[in-house]
């Protein structure tokens, strides 16, 4: 075992305890970032490199899409998309040897609206219980099969308002399907009877815009609580009923990562274009841009009155009330998201309830923030990767930088890192996954160039590890000694 770094040894007790198994957060229950990144104590001879065929173990072709896959059960399962016959689809392959078991098609009567070159409407990532697997489509909802691939139920929810499509994921929870969904408008959080799918409880999140954070379980004071990280804010919700506990401002306006929980201890990352400081976006006063626009004087403003392109990028979900005209309400509310928003990566420990925003930061650090992909917590180590392929290391108890370092693998990053056998591994939109050493000074292992863009997590099982580049799927394991 290599030996720990010194900054590990003054972890408080609770974080050293999570970071060496997240023993509580393992089980039957599988969803996206449920392992927080961390393969289990058996990966401990994952591939350090992919250039050799041999430790290709097996290649399965599959349609295109942007979710991550899960294990469960010696399955692996996904969800694809086809846009020859505009086919959203849920798919099983066998865990040894790559064999699709089944496919089922998602019964969707139109696509869900998306971004020309980075949407895709198959990129929410599956769940499973062990005996059911819950997939959502933002273009139709939720569907519940058992692991043969026979539909149980089905729960219709979208489309919804958002050009970029719905990306978060579900999670499971006390026999509860959970999914957030942050859109322009009618933002809501809602659980599933996972058995049935009858609806819990649904509660509407009125301030919300778009943001696309799976939620995550924390355990505080022995009872569980809903990390659901949104617009501006970080808050706890009871996943018995629903109830918003306690909520931390400080978030981007648009937020991705998912929350990483350690002991009383939740670190939270967001950024978005136009939170930093030093390149802050502000709005003009609704009667500024009257003034300044409103050349008709009817006391509202269309897209040909505006020269503002910070406006004009945004004017679609601007117009909430689709009328092709931006009141002063719609107005204000944009600004509002604008002045509050802060990129900032983030140490919190929320005790209590109601607005926790002046007395939970434990530390802040405003560089290095990713727009995508989620924070890794390793060995006191806080990993971070952002579009450029830069790396960003921070002591998890203090927030002090380690390093900042440059992947070979450039361009934009939407995978998250992943973590096992002394090796964090990245993969960029661009298809390079590298292979970094998790030790103190920074050292890459290795880095490979596969066909086709990668946006899905790879995944971590035993001494394999599963990328899905293209429209394939990829099983490499590490060649047994001597060989």
């Amino acid at each position: 075992m290599m030996p720990l770094p010194k900054y590990f040894l003054f972890l408080p007790p609770l974080l050293l305890a999570a970071n060496l198994g997240w023993a509580g957060a393992r089980g039957s229950a599988t969803f996206f970032r449920s392992d927080f990144g961390i393969a289990d104590t058996n990966s401990s001879r994952l591939p350090d490199g992919f250039d050799q065929p041999t430790k290709l173990r097996w290649r399965t072709r599959v349609d295109s899409g942007q979710s991550t896959p899960i294990i469960a059960n010696g399955r692996i399962f996904l969800t694809t998309y086809q846009p020859t016959n505009r086919e959203l689809a849920t798919v099983a392959l066998d865990r040894e040897s790559g064999r699709i078991l089944w496919k089922q098609k998602a019964p969707v009567e139109r696509i869900e609206e998306l971004h020309p070159t980075m949407g895709s409407p198959a990129a929410a990532t599956p769940a499973c219980d062990g005996e059911r697997v819950f997939v959502f489509f933002g273009s139709f909802g939720v569907i519940c099969y058992d692991l043969e691939g026979r539909k149980l139920w089905q729960q219709a929810l979208g489309p919804f308002r958002d050009e970029y499509g719905a990306s978060s994921s579900p999670m499971l929870v006390d026999d509860k399907v959970i999914l957030c969904e942050d859109h322009d408008i009618d933002s809501f959080l809602i659980a599933l009877n996972a058995r049935t799918g009858k609806i819990v409880w649904k509660i509407p999140r009125p301030d919300a815009v778009r943001s696309y954070a799976t939620p995550m379980i924390w355990t505080s004071g022995g009872h569980k609580q809903l990390l659901v990280a949104g617009s501006l804010e970080l808050a706890g919700y009871d996943p018995a009923n629903g109830e918003k506990l306690w909520w931390v401002n400080g978030l981007a306006r648009i937020v991705i990562p998912a929350p990483v929980p350690a002991g009383d201890t939740i670190f939270m990352a967001s950024w978005a274009p136009g939170g930093d400081a030093s390149a802050k976006i502000t709005l003009d006063a609704w009667k500024t841009a009257l003034e300044k626009w409103d050349k008709n004087s009817d006391g509202k403003l269309s897209k040909d009155e505006i020269s503002d392109r910070n406006v004009l990028d945004r004017y679609n979900r601007m117009d909430l009330d689709e009328d092709g005209w931006l009141n002063q309400s719609e107005w204000e509310r944009m600004a509002a998201v604008f002045g509050r928003a802060e990129n900032a990566v983030l140490a919190l420990k929320p005790a209590g309830r109601g607005d926790l925003t002046d007395k939970a930061l434990v530390w802040k650090y405003r560089r290095g923030a990713p727009y995508v992909p989620s924070p890794l917590l390793r060995n006191g180590v806080l990993w971070m990767v952002k579009d450029g392929g830069i790396v960003t290391r921070l002591e998890a108890a203090s927030g002090r930088m380690i390093s900042e370092e440059r992947l070979p693998g450039p361009g934009s990053y939407y995978a998250s890192p992943v973590a096992g056998d002394g090796k964090i591994y990245f993969a960029s939109e661009n298809g390079v996954v590298s292979a970094v050493a998790d030790e103190p000074d920074w050292r890459v292992i290795s880095s490979h160039k596969f066909d086709g863009k990668i946006y899905g997590t790879p995944v971590l099982d035993g001494n394999r590890i599963l990328i899905r580049a293209g429209e394939s799927i990829q099983c490499y394991e590490k060649e047994p000694v001597g060989q």
